[in-house]
């Protein structure tokens, strides 16, 4: 029965499919031959042996419960490959399977093939998120909504350019994929510690046949294994790509807020249910699950940088962490992105109660367009801005709105009573958020183009 529930609730089929153990004996299978095809190619072993275990390097012959069996024998699972492979084959040719190889030379450049498919899908669903965060920033561009900061009302922003703040964040994220993929997606054949002695003269032909076959590069240099900061960083970003969509899935809790209610998740009328008691609840859980999921996938990017730390040419430490955390990180990601896709494609916003939230503030929210405006006026600027506090002050004790706290004061020697009414219009005070959501937008739409299939 199912104990994670990775095997039953996080996770697209799409991508547990790439780190099933079915799939990762494929790709053990699929390196096995490329090698033989590379030790062929140099001379090194006849072309009939090559074509031999190509032809039986397929989970069509080589079964994963006799790789299962084998295993429990030999407690070594790269060896219970080996051998089942071999079986496979026969004679006189078995003999030739993994001539000169060390496990991780299998290993490592099979984690490079699935990294490789997996980075595919967290590449195309970011890409599809950012394309949506994008079209609704534009969509809500002149939508005027409270900014926040601490907390606390500001002064007016667009929620189109709330969106497009993360749009920009998106976009940097698949950057930051493309420039680790060549780092992280790497194979080798160097042996026990490296060196290639185990594959003589024709090392690095042999290398670079089989890489060219699985369409990676070899790595620059390795000891028994590829060493492990590219996949530290690796981690570390699908950390960051993580943080990104527990900031917006907060933020959406946040505006989903009963007192706030300027944003609000969809809810199933006719059959979903918030709550097993009390019947009103209408949750923002898929937003709260982006953000629970955060904390777990955070927390592996220790892990990721405690591995780079080995003894001498390799030890077994980071093994049994990688086998959690690789899948792992991957589904988790990959629950989180789909979510956020669909939270998003299927918010509701409320624009009267975002209004609605600027009027509450009793005009506080423009001291400083007065200020400003004093300041143009010739009005020193620490006067001003005393002047602005004090007032405020003076309107949060009184419940009224600072407006009428300020015609009372000399403000109105240097502001008329219809400046001031115009500095106190939301929209006057925007600044370039409209123009810039537009810049971020577009220029993320363009960015995008193509990496959506």
């Amino acid at each position: 029965m199912p104990v994670h529930p990775i095997e039953y609730r996080y996770g697209s089929h799409e991508m547990r499919r790439i780190f099933e153990r079915e799939t990762w004996l494929e790709y053990m299978l699929m390196v096995e031959a490329a090698l033989a095809d590379a030790h062929a190619a140099v001379g090194n072993i006849p072309k009939e042996a090559a074509e031999a275990i190509r032809s039986k390097a397929s989970t069509k012959y080589v079964k994963l419960e006799r790789v299962n069996e084998l295993e429990a024998i030999t407690r070594h699972e790269v060896v219970a490959v080996v051998k089942a492979l071999a079986e496979a084959v026969g004679d006189p040719y078995g003999g030739y399977v993994h001539l000169g190889a060390t496990s991780n030379d299998i290993t490592d450049t099979v984690l490079a093939l699935q990294i490789r498919e997996a980075l595919k899908v967290v590449e195309r669903d970011l890409a599809k998120l950012a394309k949506l965060t994008a079209e609704m920033s534009l969509r809500y561009k002149d939508t005027i909504c409270l900014g926040r900061t601490h907390g606390v009302a500001a002064i007016p922003i667009t929620f189109g350019f709330k969106l497009a703040v993360w749009a920009s964040e998106l976009k940097r994220h698949i950057e930051r994929l493309n420039g680790l993929r060549d780092r992280v997606c790497v194979g080798k054949l160097t042996g026990a510690v490296g060196t290639m002695a185990g594959f003589g003269d024709k090392a690095f032909e042999i290398q670079d046949y089989a890489m060219k076959i699985l369409g990676l590069k070899p790595a620059e240099i390795t000891t028994q294994i590829i060493p492990r900061d590219s996949l530290a960083e690796l981690i570390l970003t699908l950390s960051l790509i993580s943080s990104t969509l527990d900031k917006m899935a907060n933020e959406i809790r946040n505006l989903h807020r009963t007192e706030i209610r300027e944003a609000e998740e969809a809810f199933e009328e006719a059959t979903q249910i918030g709550s097993s008691t009390m019947p009103h609840k209408r949750n923002p859980i898929g937003s709260e699950k982006v953000c629970g999921l955060a904390k777990i996938l955070r927390g592996f990017a220790i892990s990721s940088l405690e591995n780079v730390v080995q003894e001498h040419e390799r030890d077994l430490t980071n093994s049994s962490c990688e086998r959690v955390m690789i899948p792992e990180v991957f589904l988790l990601l990959d629950e989180q992105l789909k979510t956020m896709y669909q939270v998003l494609l299927n918010l509701k916003v409320y624009p009267e109660n975002m209004m609605k939230n600027i009027e509450a503030t009793m005009g506080l929210i423009f001291s400083e367009a007065v200020m400003i405006a004093l300041v143009r006026k010739g009005y020193d600027r620490q006067k001003a801005h005393e002047l602005l506090r004090v007032s405020c002050l003076e309107a949060m004790r009184r419940g009224v709105h600072l407006k009428e706290i300020l015609k009372n004061t000399e403000v109105s020697r240097y502001l008329s009573d219809e400046e001031l009414d115009e500095l106190f219009e939301p929209d006057n005070y925007l600044g370039k958020a409209v123009e810039l959501t537009e810049r971020v937008a577009l220029s993320t739409l363009k960015f995008v183009e193509g990496l959506i299939s």
